[in-house]
């Protein structure tokens, strides 16, 4: 799939998506799966191998909570290969992103994207997130491949502002883990999330603080 099918693919989904994106968005977004095709094989940061099935299951899937992502500054906690982060960071150029990971290969592979996209708004953490200690809490907190809710709230929770929101993409609707939630945590809302071309089921939990719950 050449660069400039993969950018074609990345335009129509997103307008399919009504996300519209910044001038030259679609370019480096196709920059960052070129880069991450090349890294992949020699350190398998995704298991999604094809081009186009990255633009789907990654930039797509990633692009799709953008609606709900509230700034100025966004943590994306087990950032991975930079996923939701960058594709967020690239269409919310306004926004601050820092991308937390505790694995050195994935945070190296992180630092030479925003290097090459020249991507400003981003920093790169290398930590777990029990250790990791801002310089002040974010307004969202996004994860992608967190264990389970109990296990974000417990966490990350307190790495987001009081009254900032928790943004969890899931494939099925999470039942049991919204059971066991902690009670100082509320849900927002669970919404289900229509990705072009992808058959499979996501959704996003939107979590709160009990208090922001009722505000």
């Amino acid at each position: 799939m050449s660069i400039e099918n993969i950018e074609h693919a990345i335009t129509e989904g997103s307008e399919r998506l009504s996300v519209s994106l910044p001038a030259n968005a679609a370019a480096r977004l196709a920059n960052y799966l070129v880069l991450l095709e090349r890294w992949n094989r020699a350190y398998n940061l995704t298991a999604v191998r094809d081009p186009e099935a990255m633009v789907v299951r990654h930039l797509l899937d990633s692009l799709s909570i953008l609606p709900w992502v509230r700034g100025p500054r966004v943590l994306d906690v087990g950032s991975g290969a930079g996923l939701p982060g960058i594709p967020l960071a690239i269409a919310q150029p306004d926004c601050e992103f820092c991308l937390l990971d505790s694995n050195g290969k994935r945070t190296r592979f992180l630092t030479q994207v925003v290097a090459e996209l020249q991507l400003a708004n981003v920093c790169i953490a290398r930590s777990r997130v029990q250790d990791y200690q801002p310089v002040a809490p974010f307004d969202s907190v996004v994860s992608r491949a967190f264990a389970t809710l109990a296990d974000l709230v417990g966490e990350a929770g307190r790495l987001c502002d009081p009254k900032g929101r928790l943004l969890a993409m899931k494939g099925v609707f999470p039942d049991d883990e919204l059971a066991h939630l902690p009670p100082d945590y509320g849900v927002v809302g669970v919404y289900p999330l229509h990705v072009p071309h992808l058959e499979a089921e996501r959704h996003l939990v939107h979590l709160a603080h009990a208090p922001a719950c009722r505000d």
